[in-house]
């Protein structure tokens, strides 16, 4: 909560937030996120307008998330930069727009919280990376491609040509005894001449 008092009401007066907050509660998305109790530094500039106060600025967070490609931990930080107007009670701007549509000042109290929640589920990655060339997942068994053997791989058989196999490696088998048959036999004449 910011309080505007200091700031009255005449359009063109500024005032500047420079401070470190905790995290009310966990911000962002699944995979990524602000955690709760987490320092939130904000930099902001207070505008007093004619229709309310114009927060404009930046808001710092160290985030926490799992990688959507290789599902480890992983930790980074994210800048959003705001630009916001709070209403003021009776303004134009308040009666002519929904509830939600426009923040509102409240007993001379901007409340931050709900605009940097929206900013950052917007701001925030919805498939964040542990580094930008993560490998990701083996498909077949799973491992980390990352820490696994150069090479790694699986033959894969698709299903649906299995049974063929099955018969070009029977086949294949009666080729190859009746070709070493042959040869035996071959052997076997020059060997009596």
């Amino acid at each position: 909560m910011l309080d505007t008092r200091s700031l009255g009401r005449r359009p063109g007066s500024m005032a500047t937030v420079t401070r470190t907050v905790s995290a009310p509660s966990r911000i962002g998305l699944d995979l990524i996120w602000v955690p709760e109790g987490a320092d939130v530094d904000l930099d902001l500039r207070l505008e007093s307008v004619s229709e309310g106060v114009l927060v404009t600025g930046t808001v710092h967070a160290e985030t926490k998330g799992e990688c959507s490609r290789c599902l480890e931990p992983f930790e980074g930080e994210f800048d959003l930069h705001l630009t916001e107007l709070f209403a003021y009670p009776d303004s134009v701007t308040e009666e002519t727009t929904e509830e939600d549509e426009v923040y509102r000042v409240e007993d001379d109290l901007i409340d931050l919280e709900p605009v940097i929640v929206d900013a950052a589920g917007l701001e925030l990655p919805l498939q964040p990376m542990c580094s930008e060339d993560c490998q990701g997942l083996c498909p077949e068994c799973g491992v980390r491609l990352a820490i696994a053997e150069s090479g790694h791989g699986h033959e894969i058989l698709d299903p649906r040509w299995a049974a063929l196999a099955g018969k070009l490696d029977a086949g294949l088998d009666v080729d190859t005894a009746a070709s070493q048959s042959s040869k035996s036999r071959v052997n076997t004449e020059a060997e009596e001449k």
